[in-house]
């Protein structure tokens, strides 16, 4: 696209201003893709907030220095092929099982800077055992947690974080605690336990959100370079399709509801 102002390219973007001292036109850069991506293109679904924690990801390895030191753990679900996008290091673990590779990884290579991307059901559901053990070691791990309470990937079915009341393709009629239990609420889980050495939960659903998001990934990152121990950033995360939504109503949709049942917030900072 080019109006003679504005035009992009290849993951870039610049503004024209001609009439500039000299005569010649300024180029500033707005937007570029972060080396810590690849030029693989993303396959989410339009509006998925997956794709932005991942490019905030590549930023933080990118500010930090650390693309070529870094390992990351995919998970199994709607990032399954993170591997694809990532410029770092990746390694497939299998279902829930991210944390304790990351565990074996960071162990025998102390010296690499070692994340797990791990989404609702994968971490708080088949993966329960491993992020509670993990977290209570106190592991010199970064883990990033998408929540979008459901399980999108296999057809929208209930998961761990499904909200009371809230409908999906095994509750029609929406979760019932007499039969289903309640949400996992993973980060006051394991806030209760001495081996973290940061939690926070945060909701890029705007430009504030998104700020905090960056922010508290990039302090993930940190905390393990400085040999803090275990840090776990959740995001909560939007599904259009499996929510039957646009993108924008999902956001609303975080922020009226998911919110109240999970609160933002640092829950561990030591």
């Amino acid at each position: 696209m080019d109006c003679g102002c504005f035009s992009t390219a290849f993951g870039k973007a610049v503004l024209k201003h001609p009439q500039s001292k000299g005569g010649l036109n300024l180029m500033q850069k707005v937007f570029e893709r972060p080396k810590g991506l690849t030029e693989v293109e993303f396959a989410y679904c339009a509006g998925c907030l997956h794709s932005v924690a991942h490019r905030m990801i590549a930023e933080t390895m990118d500010e930090l220095d650390i693309i070529h030191n870094t390992i990351g753990i995919c998970p199994v679900g709607c990032s399954v092929f993170m591997y694809e996008y990532m410029s770092c290091d990746m390694i497939e673990a299998a279902h829930g099982r991210a944390p304790a590779v990351a565990t074996g990884v960071k162990r025998v290579l102390p010296d690499r800077v070692v994340f797990s991307y791990q989404g609702d059901g994968d971490l708080a559901s088949i993966g329960t055992a491993e992020i509670v053990h993990a977290a209570a070691r106190g592991e010199n791990i970064t883990v990033i947690f998408i929540n979008n309470t459901t399980y999108a990937m296999t057809g929208g079915q209930m998961a761990p974080t499904t909200l009371l009341g809230q409908k999906s393709t095994t509750c029609p009629t929406g979760r019932d605690p007499k039969s289903a239990g309640y949400p996992i609420r993973v980060c006051e889980l394991l806030a209760t336990l001495d081996g973290p050495s940061y939690i926070e939960r945060v909701v890029p659903t705007s430009p504030a959100g998104l700020t905090k998001t960056k922010k508290a990934i990039k302090k993930a990152f940190e905390n393990q370079i400085e040999g803090k121990g275990f840090s776990m950033v959740e995001v909560l995360c939007n599904c259009p399709t499996q929510w039957k939504m646009t993108p924008i109503e999902s956001f609303r949709w975080i922020d009226e509801n998911i919110t109240k049942a999970f609160p933002p917030g640092v829950f561990v900072d030591r």
